[in-house]
């Protein structure tokens, strides 16, 4: 496991494969999570790794995004090449895989209209298959944080996979308005230091609990709240709205 680390410590972020996984502005998860271990006097350190590079073994936090097939495949069989992933998990790193990052962490996923079976890392306990329909949309979940207080998670989905869950795995939250997984109230999936989600935004940027959580489980430590008012402003502006689509 990672060693606490406090205020003055370096904290590496390492965004992997952005040519790959990075089409729907999830870097900007990377921003947010340097942006927030600056406010609170820690030294961020971003390292952005693209295949053909090997992933640090001195990362806090990994960061997967959203990509279309081809890319997914790619990216899959590189990074179960390279290990370093797992490596990663084994010691406690944080992991964060948004939308196709999400299915490539998980045991399987399928692809293109004969609904190929691909391998995944099997660091999350789920598999993934075509859904009915296309999840398109925004949506809201509930969400449990590490002290027990409800939270709510906002953000964009925008896939045709539907993600089930097995015994090894738990869900990230409960979905009020949207899909999810597979449209059985759940979203996500979580389990050690892996967490794997479905929502853009980027996600972080429009739910800092989540943000601070994803940072408290690669620094090993909890960290204080953070008083920022324009965050606070977005953050109301976002619920509001996705609360009046289902009016």
């Amino acid at each position: 496991m990672l060693s606490s680390r406090g205020p003055g410590s370096q904290v590496e972020v390492v965004l992997v494969y952005q040519s790959l996984l990075g089409i729907y502005g999830d870097r900007g998860n990377a921003t947010v999570l340097m942006k927030r271990l600056a406010w609170r006097g820690y030294d961020p350190l971003l390292t952005v790794v693209e295949p053909g590079d090997p992933l640090p073994d001195t990362g806090h936090v990994y960061l997967l995004g959203g990509g279309e097939d081809a890319a997914q495949i790619s990216a899959v069989r590189a990074l179960a090449a390279d290990g370093g992933l797992h490596r990663a998990a084994d010691r406690g790193a944080a992991v964060l895989a948004v939308c196709a990052g999400y299915q490539i962490v998980g045991k399987t996923f399928t692809v293109g209209d004969q609904d190929e079976v691909i391998e995944g890392l099997g660091l999350l306990d789920v598999t993934t298959t075509r859904g009915p329909v296309r999840a398109v949309g925004e949506m809201l979940s509930r969400w449990e944080d590490a002290d027990g207080e409800e939270q709510w998670i906002t953000g964009f989905e925008n896939h045709g996979g539907y993600t089930q869950l097995g015994p090894g795995a738990v869900p990230l939250a409960q979905v009020q308005i949207g899909v999810g997984n597979c449209n059985d109230g759940t979203e996500g999936a979580v389990a050690g230091t892996v967490i794997g989600t479905y929502p853009h935004g980027p996600v972080l940027a429009r739910n800092p609990a989540l943000a601070d959580h994803v940072l408290s489980v690669a620094i090993g430590r909890t960290l204080p709240p953070l008083v920022r008012p324009e965050v606070n402003e977005l953050r109301r502006e976002r619920l509001s709205a996705v609360r009046k689509l289902a009016r």
